[in-house]
């Protein structure tokens, strides 16, 4: 395991009034490429050069290692018993990118108890490492933990493809981080699209429900082609900005990067101690308050209290059938 070096050099410590931006990768579902849109994302704004850290926060299922063709001897499984710190951890990726890698298929760490991840969280407020912009790719769905690093950060992308399971799924993961951790905001990126316009198109979809039925602002964060180059990638364990670097997809990348360099930290959150740690424990009690049991119900319009299914044979390339669909999910 290769150790981040000169982590005297800077003492920008994560959270800790630095000012370092926070982005959570999420997606309603798996297999739309949301830890593909991280790696790639992070990697991208490595070679801009930013001091970038990808923390693999799909505890349960990790597979950012094995997208870089990393071996760790360590992993967050460590660090959440308290036999390692956070930086015992650090794996180099390319472009000087810093990796936190999770480990796969161990069942207690898809589900930590709010101690458990106030203790990960907090180990992130004393790392001694110059970080400008932390990375968080999430599992997908919404367990506590993904809804717990989501809050917890400045700004969440929100992983699509065009698929009904993906838009739905997407809708519904929206609407819960609103309703149960008062998140607001949401970049949106469109993914394995055949050009810009789908992509544009895709997006509209799910605005469309979202502004008709949730109090949440969406952005287009941007459109990534589905392209040769990217499984080529995932073959030779490679991010593709850095394998193929002139692939449609690898600029689409890079631009994201180029938008995501862009965004601001708040100064209310740079300016406070341990921002990141204090935003995941005000929306796990805003959580506690709010919770009533139980998953979504998708009923009739006007809160008709008669249950109503939804099958996917039923599922059309219209928007129309989608919001149909989506108006029971009050």
């Amino acid at each position: 395991m290769k150790r981040i070096e000169n982590q005297a050099s800077g003492l920008v410590r994560i959270a800790n009034g630095g000012g370092v931006k926070v982005v959570a990768v999420t997606s309603g579902k798996g297999g739309v490429g949301k830890t593909h849109a991280s790696v790639n994302l992070a990697v991208a704004l490595a070679q801009r050069g930013r001091s970038t850290l990808l923390l693999d926060a799909d505890l349960g299922l990790a597979n950012v290692d094995v997208l870089l063709g990393l071996a760790p001897r360590a992993n967050l499984e460590q660090v959440v018993r308290g036999e390692l710190a956070l930086e015992d951890i650090i794996v180099a990726g390319p472009a000087g990118l810093m990796i936190v890698p999770a480990a796969s298929g161990i069942p207690r760490l898809a589900s930590l108890s709010p101690r458990e991840q106030f203790g990960l969280i907090s180990a992130f407020s004393s790392l001694p490492v110059n970080v400008e912009v932390m990375i968080v790719d999430t599992a997908s769905g919404i367990d506590n933990n993904v809804l717990g690093f989501c809050a917890a950060a400045h700004e969440v992308v929100v992983v699509v493809c065009d698929e009904p399971a993906s838009l739905t799924d997407a809708y519904a993961m929206i609407k819960v981080m609103a309703q149960q951790r008062s998140i607001e905001r949401f970049q949106i990126l469109c993914n394995k699209v055949k050009d810009q316009a789908h992509g544009r198109a895709l997006y509209a979809k799910l605005v469309a429900v979202c502004d008709r039925f949730l109090d949440v602002s969406l952005t287009h964060f941007g459109s990534v082609p589905d392209d040769e180059a990217l499984r080529r990638a995932v073959r030779v364990q490679k991010a593709v900005v850095d394998g193929f670097p002139g692939s449609a997809s690898a600029r689409a990348f890079k631009d994201l990067a180029a938008r995501a360099d862009k965004w601001t930290v708040p100064e209310s959150s740079a300016s406070r101690p341990v921002f990141f740690l204090e935003r995941m424990l005000s929306a796990a009690q805003a959580a506690t308050v709010a919770r009533r049991g139980g998953g979504l119900r998708c009923t009739r319009p006007k809160r008709s209290s008669r249950a109503r299914t939804w099958s996917s044979a039923t599922w059309t390339s219209s928007s129309a059938s989608l919001t149909t669909w989506l108006a029971g999910c009050r």
